[in-house]
């Protein structure tokens, strides 16, 4: 009896020893995984130079600063190596600043908020229990803008090169567009349900800016183009469930 005692107590030990070392199921097919964290949006970026009227002004560009947002991701798994991500994110607000001799004075000429949801398809290497899951995707990204605001100095110089009267009225537009995106990153699994995303998407994006500024004789239209080709750099925490 003595003995039954003693051996009962080591069977546990090693029986919760065997659970710890099972490997714990990270991603496999059916499964569903929420991730939410931090965006960096890094520009690679140049633009023209703008036109008034169809006619270039020499010494004009504008540039837009990097920006940070927070971003929330939905991952299902078709297969214990394919999935599809939904990405969404809290529109950061992009700054644009005057660029070249003429504009660079003027500091931040406009805002607008930056809505760019995308769907990637990946393929994650490895298998459904490995705790370290690179992976590499592609996908597509629908680019829009809201909230777009020019400052003043901008809309007063376009004003009287346009209209010949500085406090003629300008709004502005920019270009919406379906791009594609290339992702690479990593999962790192915690345990069954827990987990980090490291993961990297570059997006070739490039906007057209249409300025239109009312004089008495109509619409008198600037355009210029402006590419920006982010790299997003996104960290998050995710729960599968």
């Amino acid at each position: 009896m003595k003995k039954q005692f003693k051996v009962l107590p080591k069977l546990a030990a090693l029986s919760l020893l065997a659970a710890f070392a099972a490997p714990a199921m990270a991603q496999q097919a059916g499964d569903n995984v929420v991730n939410a964290g931090w965006a960096h949006i890094g520009l690679h970026q140049s633009s023209e130079e703008l036109k008034v009227g169809g006619n270039t002004i020499p010494g004009t560009g504008a540039s837009v600063d990097n920006a940070d947002t927070l971003i929330v991701q939905f991952t299902h798994f078709f297969t214990d190596n394919i999935a599809l991500t939904t990405d969404l994110g809290v529109p950061p607000t992009m700054k644009l600043n005057g660029a070249g001799p003429v504009l660079q004075g003027l500091g931040q000429i406009g805002t607008a908020k930056l809505w760019s949801p995308a769907i990637v398809l990946k393929y994650y290497f490895g298998e459904s229990t490995s705790t370290f899951r690179p992976y590499v995707g592609a996908g597509l990204s629908y680019v829009w803008y809201s909230d777009i605001k020019l400052n003043s100095g901008l809309t007063n110089l376009l004003g009287a090169v346009a209209a010949g009267n500085p406090n003629a009225q300008t709004t502005a537009s920019l270009s919406s567009n379906l791009v594609p995106v290339a992702n690479a990153g990593f999962a790192y699994n915690f345990d069954k349900n827990w987990s980090a995303n490291l993961s990297f998407s570059y997006v070739p994006l490039k906007t057209k800016a249409d300025l239109t500024t009312q004089t008495a004789n109509g619409p008198v239209h600037s355009t210029t183009k402006l590419t920006l080709d982010p790299l997003v750099s996104v960290l998050t925490i995710g729960y599968k469930f």
